[in-house]
């Protein structure tokens, strides 16, 4: 009977150890274990699961991914608790459509931005009129893929164009009272994105 009981022993030390790593979920992310644990996490996720950026684009989106990964930090501070951070990247190829000769142009988006945890709304508004960092506030299910879309939305470009139009513009004349209207129109996060072009600089 030892031998029985030797098995079960060694089966509750696997189970216990199995037990210690997290499994982190992106849509439900519980940001501070995830920052403690200076876990990772990444994916590649078809665009259709990203409705914002499907509405952005001009193309069929099948066969089109966004690439993202995350990774959690936690930075001790000298008698204070640990920051705690999340870094972002995340990639996506959209095909939008060209403001100059108005055919369709794939552009590339990528962003790449740390952002700190805070405990309340507050403190978010404090340190975000203070500081350069990106501050949002600590949730334990926090919803990493609406983020992921929010970044990419706010990186599209304002005014989509090829490098060298395929074809000659349909537009011969605009005059810039007018691209400067189109431009306005183009991105409903246009104002957004200056700010926070702004804010990074």
């Amino acid at each position: 009977g030892g031998g029985r009981q030797g098995a079960v022993s060694v089966m509750r030390r696997f189970s216990y150890t199995a037990a210690m790593k997290k499994e982190f979920v992106a849509a439900h992310l519980d940001v501070k274990a995830f920052a403690q644990d200076g876990a990772s996490l990444s994916g590649q996720d078809p665009l259709q699961d990203y409705p914002r950026l499907v509405a952005e684009s001009k193309g069929e989106p099948a066969g089109l991914s966004v690439n993202w990964s995350a990774r959690g930090e936690a930075r001790a501070q000298a008698g204070a608790t640990d920051q705690l951070w999340l870094h972002l990247r995340a990639q996506v190829s959209l095909p939008l459509i060209c403001q100059r000769c108005l055919g369709a142009v794939m552009i590339a988006v990528e962003v790449e931005r740390p952002f700190r945890f805070v405990a309340d709304e507050a403190t978010a508004a404090a340190l975000d009129d203070e500081s350069e960092e990106d501050v949002l506030v600590l949730d334990r299910a926090f919803d990493l893929p609406a983020l992921i879309e929010d970044e990419l939305l706010m990186a599209l470009p304002l005014v989509p164009r090829h490098e060298s139009c395929p074809s000659e513009p349909r537009l011969a004349v605009a005059d810039a009272d007018f691209e400067a209207e189109s431009e306005a129109k183009a991105h409903p996060f246009a104002a957004l994105a200056r700010l926070r072009g702004d804010k990074s600089n």
